[in-house]
C-alpha cells in the first residue's frame, strides 16, 4: 500500500488529551463565522465560544481562551483577530480570508438594511423599547460567556496565571490605571512565568 503523503494535511487534530478533534475547511469556516456575526447581537463573542467549543468541538474551552487572549493584546477588533488566526491556522489563507468574510460579511449586509428601516420607522416607540431589550440581551451573553470562561481557567489549581488575571483586574478595574501602563507591566511578567513553567 502507498504511503500516505505527509504533505496533505489531516482532516483531524489530537488534542494534549488525546482526543481526535475535526479541523475545518474553509467553506466551514465560513458558515461557523457567518452563524456568529448572524446571531451575535450587540457582540459574537458569547456565540463564538458556543459554536466552536461547545457545537462543533474545533478548540478546547481552554484553546478557545489562551487564543482570545492573544487576540486581545493585538490591535483591532478582538473577533475579528481571532477569525484570522484561527482561519489561518486551520486552512492558511484561504481559511483566514473565509473566516474574515463570514464575520463581517453577514453583518454588513444586515445594517445596510437596518440603517434604511431605522431611517423610516426609527422614531417609533415600539421600536425604541426593542432596542432596550436587545442591549439587555447582549449584556447576559456577555456575562454568560464570561462566566463560562473563567469556569476553564479556575479549574485547575492555583497558577501564576491566575495572580497575574487577579492583579490585572484590581490595577485596570478597581485602581483605574492606565491600561497602557498596566500591560507594560504585566504583559512581559506574563510572558516570563509561561516561559519559567514551561514543559
Amino acid at each position: 500500500m502507498p504511503e500516505p503523503d505527509a504533505s496533505v494535511p489531516s482532516p483531524t487534530t489530537v488534542s494534549e488529551a488525546g482526543a481526535a478533534r475535526p479541523v475545518p475547511g474553509a467553506a466551514e469556516l465560513f458558515l461557523a463565522f457567518a452563524k456568529m456575526a448572524v446571531c451575535g447581537f450587540g457582540g459574537v463573542l458569547a456565540w463564538s465560544r458556543r459554536i466552536i467549543v461547545q457545537e462543533r468541538g474545533w478548540l478546547t474551552p481552554e484553546e478557545f481562551n489562551e487564543q482570545l487572549a492573544l487576540c486581545q493584546v493585538l490591535p483591532g477588533g478582538n473577533i475579528l483577530n481571532f477569525s484570522v488566526m484561527y482561519g489561518s491556522r486551520c486552512a492558511g489563507l484561504p481559511g483566514a480570508l473565509a473566516a474574515l468574510l463570514g464575520l463581517i460579511g453577514p453583518p454588513m449586509v444586515l445594517m445596510i438594511v437596518a440603517g434604511i428601516l431605522y431611517r423610516h420607522y426609527g422614531a417609533l416607540p415600539a421600536l425604541r423599547g426593542m432596542f432596550a431589550s436587545l442591549a439587555a440581551a447582549a449584556a447576559g451573553l456577555l456575562m454568560a460567556t464570561a462566566t463560562q470562561m473563567v469556569r476553564a481557567t479556575i479549574k485547575d489549581r492555583l497558577r501564576p496565571a491566575h495572580l497575574v488575571t487577579l492583579a490585572t483586574f484590581v490595577a485596570a478595574g478597581v485602581l483605574r490605571w492606565p491600561l497602557l501602563l498596566v500591560m507594560a507591566v504585566l504583559m512581559p511578567v506574563s510572558v516570563g512565568l509561561a516561559w519559567w513553567r514551561r514543559p
